[in-house]
């Protein structure tokens, strides 16, 4: 797989955790929080590792996973949330856990959002892949109806 597709899928999970991790309050969320430091090129403006992150919070929102109001210059979305889509999304279970943990611990470990970030603390970019394609697919329609 192209290496930048690989990038894509950890520039949306860890955006997307940061915005979970605040959830329902809106924050500032910027590219460096995201992939650390990324020296400037010699005009000055952003790497291209650094705008492909921006441009991936971006699409997200063009797709309606979050929201912002502005852009920081190249730096960070203000003011962003995630949407009821992303997370209804992040919540689901996709992953059955082991009957004998209590109902709660079960329901968290389950989610898409706990395998997302367990993928990217493991940096199991395999793992990280296929959470991140599960997340563009819409919900099953038996779901859909509960």
């Amino acid at each position: 797989m192209d290496l930048q597709i690989d990038d894509f899928y950890k520039d949306v999970a860890a955006g997307l955790l940061i915005l979970f991790q605040s959830f329902p309050r809106k924050v500032s969320l910027y590219v460096e929080d995201l992939i650390g430091f990324e020296e400037p090129d010699e005009f000055g403006l952003p790497s291209k590792r650094h705008q492909s992150c921006l441009s991936a919070l971006i699409w997200l929102a063009e797709e309606g996973f979050i929201r912002y109001e502005s852009t920081i210059r190249f730096q960070a979305l203000d003011q962003a949330v995630l949407t009821e889509k992303a997370f209804l999304r992040l919540t689901r279970c996709v992953v059955r856990q082991d009957p004998g943990l209590p109902p709660s611990v079960q329901r968290v470990q389950g989610t898409l959002a706990h395998q997302l970030r367990e993928a990217l603390h493991l940096h199991d970019s395999e793992r990280l892949s296929h959470f991140a394609r599960y997340l563009f697919e819409p919900a099953p329609m038996a779901a859909q109806s509960l």
